[in-house]
């Protein structure tokens, strides 16, 4: 009966085993009841913290993102977990926004696409209150879930070639079915690039050149609200990301030489000439040669497309931005406008002597007089116009005080340049309008200098004779000619006769040819 019952207690443990256990108790000599009770409580433990972190697969979030982050249940909200384990779940969830869903479809994966977006929400809120450490394996998380969602190739363009390039002013814009997830994924990214204690030297290694590139592609976006975005985070990066300037730079100036000289075709211009403007308002004086070759490569020939209009008021921006820093760019950037100078297009030419205003109001008179010649001479075309608008914006010039004071100046070079369109437009041009700003243009200059305006008209007015003396002597030349002519006709009909007149009428001919050869 003993015996029975003492079998039935457990046996003692061997020493190996006893010392084996002991190691494993984390070198606490414990019986084995006290180990199994150990245990217990560790599993308690265990499955205590599982009702609030529940453990995820690592097929979603894979290792390598992962290496020492506790992958923690990402529907889960920030509210609900201790302040250990908010890093977790932040990089928890944006693993889960890396699933990317067609938007083309509302009704396919509409639940997916609700959770999607109330995660991005989430995460956004959560970087909103400043509770966030952007440590190393967050940020790549929060990198590779924004290139994730916003890089990618754009569908090819079908819009007529005759556009110009890029959006038009005339036609509508396109805008992206995914952008109420795109939306809050570039408000992340902002957030992201402005929060105040960012570690930038640990950022750069994932906000790189690829990212920048990346970045850059999404310009040509012909959804306008993406633009608009992307201007103000390329802005911000370019301010913190000191670095990655040059890079910018550099990158920007590649896609408008790619513009100017390939294609034509780009959405995304006039976003990035914005961000340049303010750009170029902080370089430091004297201006490096590679900010006045972007002037003189890059912007100047910006003029050139058809689709100026698009982006003309942010060029223009930009050009002032470079002669306020520097008033010797004016003769450079008055030679590139006529350079580019439009012959057939209107619109254009508006635009262009819009943008000469505001770059003469800025001239001084030494960079004044260095092209005061040919650009007078462009302006004296523009002056006798048939289009009205042309010919009217060109006589509005005169109007401006600092313009007129630099015409004032160097009146005995100018005057002689313009005053025979003026004189052309008072006697052939259709427009009222322009023949009343004519002649109040030339009752200033008789008022600015009566001696040099007679002394134009005495001039032109000689011209005028000259230019008559030579029509009347070619038109006697013809005159002779036809008579010559008709003479070898009719000496022709009568062959008995053609060897004694024909010599004669040859010497005719022959000396008629010679006087209209020095009439012509």
């Amino acid at each position: 009966m003993i015996k029975q019952i003492l079998s039935k207690l457990p046996k003692k443990l061997p020493k190996s085993d006893s010392s084996d256990s002991a190691k494993s108790d984390s070198g606490n000599s414990t019986t084995s009841f006290g180990n199994v009770f150990q245990c217990t409580n560790v599993g308690s433990t265990i499955s205590s913290k599982l009702n609030v972190v529940k453990r995820v697969s690592s097929v979603v979030f894979p290792a390598s993102m992962n290496a020492g982050v506790e992958a923690v249940d990402p529907s889960l909200s920030f509210k609900d977990v201790s302040n250990t384990q908010k890093q977790s779940l932040f990089i928890s969830k944006l693993n889960l926004c890396c699933k990317v869903y067609d938007m083309s479809d509302p009704d396919k994966n509409c639940t997916e696409q609700d959770v999607k977006r109330q995660t991005l929400l989430d995460l956004v809120d959560f970087v909103s209150s400043g509770s966030v450490k952007f440590t190393e394996p967050a940020i790549a998380a929060l990198c590779k879930m924004c290139a994730t969602n916003l890089f990618r190739v754009f569908p090819p363009k079908f819009r007529s070639s005759t556009s110009g390039g890029g959006e038009t002013e005339d036609e509508e814009p396109m805008f992206d079915p995914a952008w109420s997830h795109l939306q809050v994924v570039y408000d992340l990214l902002l957030q992201f690039i402005n929060y105040n204690s960012l570690d930038v030297k640990l950022a750069k290694a994932h906000v790189d050149h690829a990212f920048v590139l990346r970045l850059l592609d999404l310009f040509d976006s012909e959804d306008p609200r993406e633009r608009d975005c992307l201007k103000t985070v390329l802005h911000r990066i370019y301010g913190k990301f000191m670095v990655h300037r040059p890079f910018i730079r550099k990158s920007v100036s590649n896609i408008i030489y790619r513009f100017v000289f390939e294609t034509e075709r780009h959405n995304g211009i006039a976003e990035l000439l914005e961000i340049f403007g303010s750009v170029i308002s902080g370089f430091a004086l004297p201006l490096k040669e590679e900010h006045k070759i972007f002037l003189w490569k890059a912007l100047i020939p910006l003029h050139k497309p058809k689709s100026i209009g698009i982006y003309h008021q942010q060029l223009t921006y930009c050009i002032v931005q470079f002669i306020d820093k520097d008033q010797r760019l004016v003769s450079s950037v008055i030679k590139g406008l006529l350079k580019y100078w439009p012959v057939t297009n209107s619109q254009k030419e508006l635009m262009f002597m819009s943008e000469l205003e505001e770059v003469l109001e800025m001239t001084s008179m030494a960079e004044f007089q260095k092209v005061m010649v040919p650009l007078f001479r462009r302006l004296a075309c523009c002056l006798t116009s048939s289009h009205y608008q042309v010919a009217e914006r060109a006589h509005l010039l005169w109007n401006n005080e600092h313009i007129l004071n630099l015409i004032t100046q160097n009146r005995q070079v100018i005057l002689p340049l313009v005053f025979s369109a003026l004189v052309h437009n008072s006697q052939n041009h259709w427009n009222q309008a322009v023949l009343n700003l004519t002649q109040n243009i030339k009752k200033m200059l008789s008022q600015m200098d009566e001696e040099l305006v007679l002394a134009c008209q005495r001039k032109i007015e000689e011209e005028d004779s000259k230019s008559s003396d030579v029509a009347e002597r070619r038109r006697i030349t013809w005159e002779r000619l036809e008579e010559a002519a008709t003479n070898i006709q009719s000496v022709g009909s009568e062959s008995g006769n053609i060897n004694s007149s024909g010599s004669d009428i040859l010497v005719q001919v022959k000396s008629a040819t010679a006087t209209c050869s020095v009439a012509c």
